[in-house]
C-alpha cells in the first residue's frame, strides 16, 4: 500500500424525524459540506465519504451492516447535528465491527448574536445531541475516540487523522498471516505469547515454516536475478571494498542477494505480511538474513528477531499507519547503557535487523563476524540514525490479556564516532529520564524487543490500543513511578475476572 486514500472512513450524521423534511434537508447539505472538507483536507491520510442521515434504528442498524461489509471501510466518524435518541443506535453499535470516532462539533463556528432564534437553536444542538449519543456509547462501554472542536480547526483534522491512522493499523491486521521460520528462542520468555489468543483478539494468524521450505526457495534464485540486485546495492548504499566484485567475500554479497529475493519471494507466495527467524535454526541457510530483513523491513513487512511474532506484528502494524508519514519504523531493542552522570542514553540496536528507514545518511553495506549461531558472517546495512523526538513500542502478553507499553524517547546523535560496531545504531533518553523510564518500563513488564518509531505519537498507538480492546501503558514527560505503580495495580485489578 503506498499511499492510505483507498480507505474510507464514513461520515455518519444522527437525526431523527421529529424536524421535519426542511430541517433534515440541511441537516444533510451541512454534513455533506463537511465531509468533503475533510476529505480534501490536506492534514487527513484517507478518503472521508459521506454518508445519509440515519433518523431511525432501521437506518442506524443498516449503515453498520453495510459498514461491516466493506472491506474498503475501517472506520465510522459519527456526529449528531440535532438531537438524536440514543436508544435507536443500540442495535447497530451492538453488530459495528469497525473503529467509531465521535466528531463532537457544529456546523456553524460562533453564535450569530443577532440573529438567533429558536430554530436555529433547534437546528445547531450538537452540544447535547452529543451528549445523548455519547450517553449511550459508555452505558454500552464501548471503546471510541472523541474529538471535540469546530470541523475547520486543523487541530480536529490531525485528530481524526490520528485515529484514522490507527484504524488503519488495525485493519491490516485483520486477516494478516505472519511466518515463523523456526521457533522462539530457546528459554526466552517475552518473545513467546498465546498465538490462539492473539487471532482472536488481533485477528491476523501466525504459523511456523521450517527453515528448511525457505532455503529451498532461496536455492531456486537464478544467478540474473541475483546480479541484478547486488547492482541494486552498489547503486543504492557504500558498498564496502571486499563485497564489490573482484573482493575477497564478493560472493557473501550475492549469497545475501540470493537470500534476500528467496525471502520475498517466500513472502509474496504465502501473502505474509511479516516474519521471524532465529539464529538457533538456520539449517540450510548459509547467513542470518541481515540485508535481507532490513530492506524487507523498509518495504513494509513486518520483522522480529529471534521468533517475536508479536514485535513482528506491531512493527508491521505500525508501518502502515505511518504511510506518508517523513520517517521511519524499526524492530529495535534495547541493547545498552551510557552511565554518564547528566547524560544518560540507552544504545539501541541488534545484531543485524534494523530497518534503514530510520537511517540518517547514505547506509554502508558491510560483512562482519556474528560471533553467535555458527554460520557464515552475514551482511548488514550500518548507519547511524538522526536526533529526535521518537517512541519504543512493547506488545506483550500479560497471560489474562495483551499489554501495549509505549516509551516516548528523545534520540540523540552519537557523542563520539563508533568505527567498531559493525551494526546499525541509534541512542535516546528514555522520558521523564533514565532512572524513571528504565524502571518503569521494567514494572510493566516491557520487553527487549520493540519497534522504534520516529513518526507516530503515543496517540496513534493509545487509539490503535482501545480499538483493539487491549491494556494501554504510556510513560512520558510526566511519569512519576508512584503514581505509575498504582496504575499498574488498578489496571491489574481491572482485569481480573
Amino acid at each position: 500500500m503506498k499511499t492510505l486514500k483507498e480507505l474510507e472512513i464514513w461520515f455518519v450524521t444522527g437525526s431523527q424525524h421529529l424536524y421535519g423534511e426542511a430541517t433534515l434537508k440541511l441537516v444533510a447539505q451541512h454534513s455533506q459540506e463537511i465531509a468533503a472538507s475533510l476529505n480534501v483536507n490536506s492534514n487527513i491520510s484517507v478518503t472521508v465519504k459521506y454518508q445519509p442521515t440515519v433518523k431511525s434504528p432501521e437506518e442506524v442498524y443498516a449503515i453498520c451492516a453495510a459498514a461491516n461489509a466493506e472491506s474498503k471501510c475501517i472506520g465510522i466518524v459519527a456526529w449528531m447535528h440535532t438531537f438524536s435518541p440514543a436508544k435507536m443506535w443500540i442495535g447497530g453499535l451492538k453488530i459495528l465491527r469497525k473503529p467509531l470516532l465521535h466528531l463532537h462539533t457544529q456546523y456553524n463556528r460562533d453564535i450569530p448574536w443577532d440573529k438567533i432564534d429558536m430554530d436555529f437553536m433547534n437546528l445547531n444542538q450538537s452540544a447535547h445531541g452529543d451528549r445523548e449519543f455519547g450517553f449511550i456509547m459508555t452505558r454500552m462501554r464501548l471503546e471510541r475516540k472523541v474529538v471535540v472542536g469546530h470541523w475547520q480547526d486543523t487541530s480536529v483534522a490531525k485528530q481524526i487523522d490520528t485515529w484514522a491512522r490507527a484504524a488503519a493499523g488495525w485493519n491490516d491486521w485483520q486477516g494478516a498471516r505472519f511466518v515463523r521460520f523456526g521457533d522462539n528462542m530457546r528459554y526466552v520468555a517475552v518473545t513467546e505469547g498465546d498465538k490462539v489468543e492473539a487471532e482472536m483478539k488481533f485477528g491476523y494468524s501466525v504459523n511456523t515454516h521450517g527453515v528448511g521450505d525457505l532455503v529451498a526457495i532461496v536455492n531456486s534464485i537464478d544467478d540474473k536475478a541475483v546480479g541484478e540486485l547486488v547492482n541494486t546495492y552498489e547503486t543504492l548504499y557504500v558498498v564496502s571494498a571486499d563485497l564489490k566484485k573482484g573482493g575477497k567475500q564478493h560472493e557473501s554479497l550475492r549469497i545475501a542477494a540470493r537470500t534476500e529475493l528467496g525471502l520475498r519471494k517466500f513472502l509474496e507466495q504465502g501473502n505474509f505480511k511479516g516474519f521471524t527467524d532465529t539464529f538457533e535454526d538456520l539449517h540450510g541457510l548459509i547467513q542470518l538474513p541481515g540485508i535481507a530483513a532490513q530492506r524487507l523491513m523498509a518495504e513494509g513487512y513486518g520483522f522480529g528477531a529471534e521468533g517475536d511474532w508479536k514485535t513482528s506484528a506491531l512493527v508491521r502494524a505500525m508501518k502502515v499507519m505511518a504511510i506518508g508519514l517523513p520517517g521511519g519504523n524499526s524492530f529495535m531493542e534495547d541493547y545498552t547503557y551510557h552511565f554518564e552522570p547528566g547524560n544518560e542514553m540507552v544504545l539501541g540496536a541488534h545484531m543485524l535487523e534494523i530497518c534503514s528507514s530510520i537511517a540518517k545518511g547514505k547506509p554502508s553495506c558491510e560483512i562482519h563476524p556474528l560471533g553467535i549461531g555458527g554460520k557464515a558472517d552475514p551482511v548488514r546495512l550500518v548507519f547511524n540514525v538522526g536526533s529526535g523526538a521518537a517512541l519504543n513500542a512493547s506488545m506483550i502478553d500479560m497471560g489474562n490479556r495483551f499489554r501495549l507499553l509505549v516509551n516516548e524517547v528523545e534520540a540523540k546523535e552519537p557523542v563520539a564516532p563508533l568505527p567498531n560496531l559493525p551494526v546499525a545504531r541509534v541512542l535516546w533518553k528514555p522520558l521523564p529520564d533514565m532512572k524513571t523510564g528504565c524502571a518503569a518500563w521494567i514494572l510493566a513488564g516491557g520487553a527487549h524487543h520493540t519497534c522504534y518509531s520516529q513518526n507516530l505519537t503515543a496517540e496513534h498507538l493509545q487509539d490503535f490500543a482501545e480499538m483493539a480492546g487491549i491494556e494501554y501503558v504510556g510513560i512520558d514527560a510526566d511519569t512519576r513511578l508512584l503514581s505509575f505503580k498504582k496504575e499498574l495495580k488498578w489496571n491489574e485489578m481491572s482485569y481480573l475476572k
